[in-house]
């Protein structure tokens, strides 16, 4: 059961606007942190600061493919849902991700 120290970590973890942002990605798909800079045109430091609090909370989860690390949404976490629709209500990424596919860019990782 989820108690409310943990809710509190939880909220104040995915309560900040670039944290929401890759939580909305992560809604979409699977991505790097070299994509998420791209997505988010900010430096791979930073993003990599706020992939760690996120996994610090386990909102998110990683997973190694090849020399990179991939981060998703943790389906299993108790307040999944609570995140897909929160994420419901903020603009949409996905026309970020398709001109993204578009540019080339989709893999810059490889």
């Amino acid at each position: 059961m989820l108690t409310y120290s943990n809710a509190e970590q939880i909220l104040k973890a995915i309560g900040e606007e670039t944290r929401l942002k890759i939580i909305s990605y992560l809604t979409i798909d699977s991505f790097c942190v070299c994509e998420l800079v791209e997505l988010l045109q900010m430096s791979q430091p930073s993003i990599s600061q706020h992939l760690r609090r996120l996994r610090q909370v386990e909102i998110i989860l990683e997973e190694r493919r090849g020399k990179w690390i991939f981060y998703s949404l943790n389906k299993e976490h108790e307040l999944y849902t609570l995140v897909l629709h929160l994420t419901s209500m903020l603009p949409s990424k996905k026309a970020n991700i398709q001109s993204f596919v578009v540019e080339g860019k989709r893999v810059l990782c490889d």
